[in-house]
């Protein structure tokens, strides 16, 4: 049974010519227990369909079913059993970290003695214990990520809305987000994710779909993802001769060739020419290494800059 199916939904937004179509027949289900993730390029629809299962928007059409619940007749209900981590931090900075969960709790109706018995836990996931009474304007933006994550657990809830959780912060501060992340897939709990790096999307996601002008064009694990659109090997070529190079050899080398900027991308199934070939060529430097998510995600949706 899945805790979130959504069956072909459709968006606008705007009146008469200026009217633009944001999601158009998006179809797609959650299993308990599972990360899924959303990936696209900006503009692709990610954030509005995550509103549309909230119901904090209504679809012009379509079907969605939260939690057991129709969404938006009866989001209310649903989201009672949801956890929201937002793209921005909009912690209240007039509150301590512990009155900050103790706000967001009472929107769920929790009593005082449950909320002493959460709030420990929550703060040791996060990592916050020793900055309990801390404001928030004297937390690491790491810091603000991690309480923002604790404050969507505060109703223990079955499905976890995270919309770019790790955007903005180091690499440090990531990793310790991610192995929170898989904590609570081991419990459990179902996470829908989007995200624009796409190695977060490989470590943490069983499935994802990849969206581009509100239309679904791939879906799948990470490793049928890859398997299934991209040429096995990729070697990128640097230097000031590499387009020269490109042109003149590698082309019959190759299955196929992209270029951006100095970097060409040669993407193959068979390698060995073209290491031969770039053996004996001086002024170029090069890496071999295998085809990942982020080779997919370009193939599918372009390298142009989205606004």
């Amino acid at each position: 049974m899945s805790i979130l199916s959504v069956e072909n939904l459709q968006k606008s937004f705007g009146e008469g010519a200026s009217r633009h179509q944001v999601i158009s027949g998006l179809s797609f289900s959650l299993r308990p227990g599972e990360c899924y993730g959303l990936l696209g390029p900006n503009g692709a629809g990610k954030t509005t369909t995550l509103k549309l299962c909230l119901g904090l928007t209504a679809p012009d059409s379509g079907h969605i079913r939260l939690v057991g619940q129709d969404v938006p007749a009866d989001a209310r209900q649903a989201r009672m059993r949801i956890g929201v981590v937002p793209q921005g931090d909009n912690l209240d900075p007039d509150f301590t970290v512990e009155e900050n969960l103790i706000v967001y709790g009472r929107y769920f109706g929790m009593s005082s003695e449950a909320l002493a018995k959460r709030i420990p836990w929550l703060l040791e996931f996060s990592s916050l214990t020793a900055k309990r009474s801390a404001r928030i304007g004297e937390l690491s933006g790491g810091m603000k990520r991690r309480l923002t994550l604790a404050r969507a657990l505060v109703n223990d809830p079955d499905l976890i809305f995270m919309d770019e959780p790790t955007t903005g912060l180091d690499p440090q501060a990531r990793h310790l987000i991610w192995e929170r992340l898989k904590t609570l897939l081991a419990a459990g709990k179902t996470i829908l994710l989007t995200t624009h790096f796409m190695d977060e999307a490989e470590r943490l996601c069983d499935r994802l779909a990849v969206i581009d002008q509100g239309q679904m064009i791939a879906e799948g694990s990470p490793r049928e993802l890859i398997a299934r659109h991209i040429e096995s090997q990729v070697i990128e070529v640097y230097g000031d001769n590499a387009h020269a190079w490109a042109a003149a050899l590698v082309r019959n080398l190759t299955d196929r060739i992209e270029t951006s900027g100095e970097t060409i991308f040669c993407y193959t199934n068979q390698v060995e020419p073209i290491l031969h070939n770039l053996s004996s060529c001086t002024g170029l430097r090069y890496l071999h290494r295998p085809a990942n998510l982020e080779d997919v995600f370009l193939k599918l949706t372009g390298r142009e800059m989205r606004d």
